[in-house]
């Protein structure tokens, strides 16, 4: 079985049980509130009516607060039981199958991505090819919201955390923590500008205790991929 596979099977498995356990995780995060609603007010004040996709949007908490502030939202996922799980949880919005090989867009069609510790399960040689394609699927001057795991007392940058249980269930998962410099940088070489960077620390007793990184970046006007 490919990684992808794997990974699409892996949230397959936990679907219910992991939609149950993140439905409300926004209420508890401050700072990923205000960073979703910075998007919404860019990507309304440049692109209005345009596209916000929540890439890797699992169960779709993230999909459903984005459509609470008024934005135009889709919600995109690796896995098959995962946007069913969405579907039922809001009927109302739309969730198609995805990934950062394919995320099943036309060339410029959103305004805005949110892809939140999604890209953690890419290896380093799936990031550059993965960023290529969220590129590919923003428009120029769109917003690219990333936030990914740095560092913990266990693990570095560039260090790989494989589960093989997860929320109760045998799965075969992998994790990556990244340096943030690195995504940086391969932003950089696919035609967008960073234009924000937050670091913090882990919440106690909210959430596993890692290091993150938030990225706010803009696609270029005149880059041809």
């Amino acid at each position: 079985m490919s990684k992808i596979d794997r990974t699409r099977a892996a949230y397959d498995t936990v679907a219910e049980r992991y939609a149950d356990a993140f439905a409300d995780e926004l209420d508890r995060r401050p700072l990923e509130r205000g960073l979703l609603d910075t998007v919404v007010a860019a990507v309304g004040h440049d692109h209005p009516g345009s596209v916000i996709a929540d890439v890797g949007c699992a169960g779709g908490h993230v999909t459903r607060y984005l459509a609470a502030r008024g934005a135009n939202v889709i919600g995109v996922d690796i896995a098959p039981r995962m946007i069913k799980e969405a579907h039922r949880r809001s009927p109302e919005l739309r969730f198609q199958l995805g990934s950062f090989a394919d995320l099943g867009a036309d060339r410029g069609a959103w305004g805005g991505i949110v892809a939140l510790y999604s890209i953690i399960h890419l290896t380093p040689e799936e990031r550059l090819p993965a960023y290529r394609e969220l590129a590919r699927a923003l428009r120029p001057g769109g917003w690219l919201l990333l936030s990914f795991h740095v560092s913990s007392a266990q693990f570095r940058p560039g260090d790989v955390n494989h589960l093989d249980r997860f929320l109760g269930e045998a799965v075969d998962l992998d994790g990556w923590f990244i340096d943030p410099e690195e995504v940086v940088q391969g932003l950089g070489r696919v035609g967008f500008e960073v234009r924000a960077r937050v670091d913090r620390e882990p919440l106690d007793d909210v959430e596993y205790p890692s290091r993150r990184c938030y990225l706010l970046a803009r696609a270029r006007s005149n880059h041809q991929l």
